[in-house]
């Protein structure tokens, strides 16, 4: 692998479900990305009419080829929220496409979620990729305070309940070839450090399982986001990169942040542009390349305080001038031990 497939820069497209898929392909190309990590959402890419239309695959691929740009990952992120939500009410609603929505009811929207999260993993294939990245749910997310107090059985009847419904699901990622890549964040079964050992535990820390390394909610619980790469060194399945600017503290703010809205500074934390938070971007990527990691990177544009259409092409300008400051001989040396 040269180091210009190393460094490759992609373009994760979820923030963009409101633009047409093809347009912002073009703008992609237009800011310098090497590619698109394709979210299943908007028109950008439709599980279900791929699963049963090649002409439909052929058709993204053929946009992509149009603009110079390739794929190394797509996303079901918020199909994967509804496989163990539980409650499942108005907030998935908003989400869902309505094949997986279909009449509401809870567990059959977990059902559908599950088979929709399968499908990911055959169009994942279809299109030449080999990794999913998304969320999972959780049952217990809800008891995250464990107040009222809530008893140890509940706990682990929630990461038996993650297992029985992932597992099927895993199941078809081994035939398809492809690994799922959770990403650790707050509303999922693994959202910390020592969630994601316990996640890791109850499926029996089978290979399909890893883990999207997102440092930006990681961050704000205080989890030292470059020590998450190396003890998981085997688990770092993709890379996104969302900066997360910790404010000085006022006393008087947490966190959890307080149900205020994304952008607001009473918050204590939010998304920056990348260049200007508090991740360690340099030393992370010094540790994803003592580890070995051959992905991509790829950049989670949201920052509520500038026009994301000027960020976005900063962002990657930013991220790529560190990638380059790395030697070959850094990725040569870790490379020459796989």
């Amino acid at each position: 692998m040269t180091g210009q497939a190393r460094r490759s820069v992609t373009l994760f497209t979820g923030q963009w479900a409101d633009m047409p898929f093809e347009e912002l392909a073009q703008r992609a190309a237009e800011w310098g990305y090497d590619g698109l990590e394709i979210a299943a959402s908007g028109d950008h890419l439709d599980l279900a009419r791929a699963d049963e239309d090649e002409a439909y695959v052929r058709s993204r691929l053929d946009i992509l080829d149009k603009h110079g740009l390739k794929v190394w990952a797509i996303s079901n992120h918020l199909t994967g929220q509804a496989v163990c939500d539980d409650p499942i009410d108005f907030r998935h609603r908003g989400i869902l496409r309505d094949h997986v929505w279909g009449d509401g009811d809870g567990e059959g929207v977990r059902r559908r979620a599950g088979e929709d999260m399968k499908r990911a993993a055959r169009v994942a294939r279809k299109l030449g990729v080999d990794t999913v990245v998304g969320f999972t749910g959780s049952k217990i997310w809800p008891y995250a305070a464990m107040f009222p107090p809530v008893p140890g059985a509940v706990i682990d009847a929630g990461y038996e309940d993650f297992a029985h419904r992932w597992n099927p699901i895993l199941d078809v990622f081994d035939d398809e070839g492809v690994r799922f890549a959770h990403e650790v964040h707050p509303g999922e079964i693994a959202y910390d450090y020592w969630t994601s050992v316990r996640t890791l535990e109850a499926i029996g820390h089978r290979e399909a399982f890893g883990f999207n390394w997102d440092p930006s909610h990681m961050a704000w619980q205080g989890v030292d986001t470059v020590a998450f790469i190396t003890d998981f060194a085997d688990r770092i399945y993709h890379v996104d990169c969302k900066d997360t600017r910790i404010r000085k503290s006022s006393g008087r703010q947490g966190i959890l942040g307080s149900h205020l809205p994304w952008g607001d500074p009473r918050r204590g934390w939010d998304f920056v542009s990348t260049g200007h938070g508090d991740i360690p971007w340099e030393d992370a990527f010094r540790a994803l390349a003592s580890i070995g990691y051959r992905g991509p990177i790829s950049i989670e544009w949201e920052d509520a305080g500038m026009d994301r259409l000027h960020g976005a092409a900063e962002a990657v300008t930013y991220i790529r001038s560190l990638l380059w400051k790395l030697p070959d001989a850094v990725f040569d040396a870790a490379f020459s031990n796989q």
